[in-house]
């Protein structure tokens, strides 16, 4: 899938205490990333994670799909972009990628499928998420 252009993309910075010993960010943190950048969007598109978990839906991450392309290393920039896509009747896809700034050099493309639950545990999209998924490939 083309991920450009993106839904939305946000910038941040690679800090110290992310990075191992080799002096890159740690294969974890990226997903610190992505997370992070994932619920900064729905928040600025209105889904607020606690009006959600008061009314029981619950959004999960189900599958996690990354590809390490180039590491990050401390004190560099990077964009994170993204775009929800239906991956099937009770799934979405997140496809993101991190980009090195400012040389845009991929650094990590990632696939995230996620779904909802309702109160009783079963997968359910709401009606706010199915507007701002972009139909599957």
């Amino acid at each position: 899938m083309n991920q450009q252009p993106y839904a939305f993309t946000m910038e941040m910075e690679v800090r110290d205490y992310e990075c191992d010993m080799q002096g890159i960010v740690n294969n974890s943190v990226y997903q610190n990333y992505l997370e992070h950048a994932r619920h900064v969007w729905l928040k600025t598109v209105g889904i607020d994670f606690k009006e959600f978990t008061e009314r029981g839906i619950n959004l999960v991450v189900v599958r996690a799909e990354l590809d390490y392309k180039s590491p990050l290393q401390s004190g560099e920039r990077f964009t994170v972009g993204l775009t929800m896509v239906r991956e099937s009747p009770l799934k979405f896809a997140f496809y993101q990628d991190i980009l090195r700034l400012p040389d845009m050099k991929l650094a990590i493309k990632a696939k995230i499928i996620g779904t909802a639950l309702n109160g009783r545990g079963r997968p359910q999209i709401p009606a706010e998420l199915e507007s701002l998924m972009q139909p599957g490939a």
